[in-house]
């Protein structure tokens, strides 16, 4: 799904045969203004998505945008106004907030969790324990807050985890499946594999023809051992019950990338609002 295509879905969500409050309340012809306040310090998301839904609302709208995507905001910024179609404003109002409230709250937690980094070699990724059909924009927040994106879904890498190793039959059989499955196809995706002990690490490196080795649920302890065992031969990423509390031991130990699904699953949204002045 692309950006278009949400904002339109959302809106049709949202406005069903009409804004009724807006409709009765406003005359057609009224022309406003409005503009875009913060009320809590956090790292800004979401006004390349809100300048689309003002566009996709109503393309006469004039937006000016004071400040840009992954600046510090504190309480009393004002983020963009909005002159226009008073009714266009309104309509507009909620799926802007809605998304750059949360987009906000997503890149403050994931620049926090980046700057823990800091010194390391270490990069953070994403997952897709996303929101569904709100994938697009959480990745979008979470690179606006310095993460890398990780795969965008199904079909843009294979990642061999493991439940497809126990249905495969095996680390060997899951590999050799999807290799042979890319020759067939003429499809160029990059092969991660999930590993959940040493013994599995070696099996990879026995077998090779992946780009990446996952290492799940180990200790950093552990991690550091596996990291040492690979020495470089394959990207190395660590995930499982990673958060604040860990980051920075894991990323102690050296290895290339740390996956966290509470990037987009345990975050506050920053509070927004949009006024009329």
């Amino acid at each position: 799904m692309n950006l278009q295509a949400f904002i339109r879905l959302a809106l049709a969500e949202d406005l069903g045969d009409g804004d009724h409050t807006s409709l009765s309340t406003i005359p057609a012809d009224a022309q406003r203004r409005a503009r875009l306040l913060v009320k809590e310090a956090g790292i800004l998301a979401g006004v390349d998505v809100a300048l689309a839904v003002f566009a996709e609302v109503d393309p006469h709208l004039q937006v000016y945008v004071q400040i840009q995507d992954g600046t510090p905001v504190k309480p009393g910024d004002i983020v963009l106004t909005v002159e226009g179609k008073a009714q266009s404003i309104l309509q507009a109002e909620r799926l802007v907030l809605n998304c750059m409230q949360r987009m906000s709250g997503i890149a403050t937690y994931t620049r926090r969790m980046v700057n823990m980094l800091e010194g390391t070699r270490t990069q953070l990724l994403d997952t897709r324990k996303t929101t569904p059909n709100f994938r697009i924009c959480e990745k979008m927040a979470t690179k606006i807050g310095g993460a890398v994106n990780h795969r965008f879904g199904l079909y843009d890498m294979i990642l061999i985890k493991d439940n497809h190793v126990d249905y495969a039959g095996g680390i060997e059989a899951a590999i050799t499946k999807a290799v042979e499955y890319l020759q067939r196809t003429g499809k160029s995706l990059r092969i991660e594999v999930e590993t959940r002990n040493q013994a599995e690490v070696e099996e990879v490196l026995r077998v090779g023809q992946v780009d990446s080795i996952l290492l799940d649920n180990f200790s950093p302890d552990g991690i550091r051992d596996m990291v040492r065992l690979i020495n470089g031969r394959f990207v190395t990423e660590a995930s499982g019950g990673i958060n604040e509390s860990n980051l920075r031991a894991y990323a102690e130990t050296g290895v290339d990338y740390i996956s966290s699904g509470a990037l987009t699953h345990q975050v506050k949204s920053l509070d927004l609002s949009l006024k009329a002045y």
